[in-house]
């Protein structure tokens, strides 16, 4: 994907910039939408809030089915039913698509109890977690966390996803 400067973004039409950025919430295009009227944005920084703003002053029902889109990881049945790309490429970056069958049972253990415990997958940044021995040591400690506690750990984890995504279309001021 081409990278594009804030001017390109600010420049393309309502349709346009939903089509274009509304993979950066998982399955979630909504957030986006609801900014597509915001512009022009000064830079990334500025978008990036104003989609996290976007999320956060909706019902919190949503902001669940937010939380709630994202895939399992390391999950074969998330992977055979088709991953977005950028789950895919995330998951891949962090050595999650080749797992050994002992990583693969840690990991669906693990997943099981998060998921039994919260209603909600587990939410890394994979890419800034330290690889799959950085994830389940995540997923170790979270899951021992207060439900209140890891409503707010999976919400931060979706800002830094989106971040990152953005990061990867939008071009800084000095690239």
């Amino acid at each position: 994907m081409t990278k594009m400067t804030i001017a390109e973004v600010n420049a393309l039409s309502p349709e346009d910039f939903v089509a274009r950025f509304g993979f950066l919430f998982e399955h979630s295009p909504w957030v986006v939408e609801g900014v597509a009227y915001d512009r022009p944005f000064e830079d990334s920084e500025a978008m990036h809030s104003a989609v996290v703003r976007e999320l956060l002053s909706a019902p919190q029902t949503r902001i669940l089915d937010v939380i709630r889109s994202h895939p399992r990881l390391a999950d074969k049945a998330a992977i055979a039913t088709g991953l977005t790309k950028e789950s895919a490429f995330e998951q891949a970056s962090a050595g999650l698509d080749s797992l050994t069958a002992e990583e693969f049972e840690r990991f669906s253990t693990l997943n099981a109890a998060y998921d039994e415990k919260f209603g909600f997958p587990f939410i890394i940044a994979v890419r800034t977690a330290g690889g799959k021995v950085g994830i389940l040591k995540a997923m170790k400690e979270r899951v021992e966390n207060a439900p209140d506690v890891e409503r707010r750990n999976a919400l931060n984890e979706v800002v830094k996803i989106v971040w990152l995504r953005l990061q990867d279309v939008v071009r800084g001021e000095f690239e």
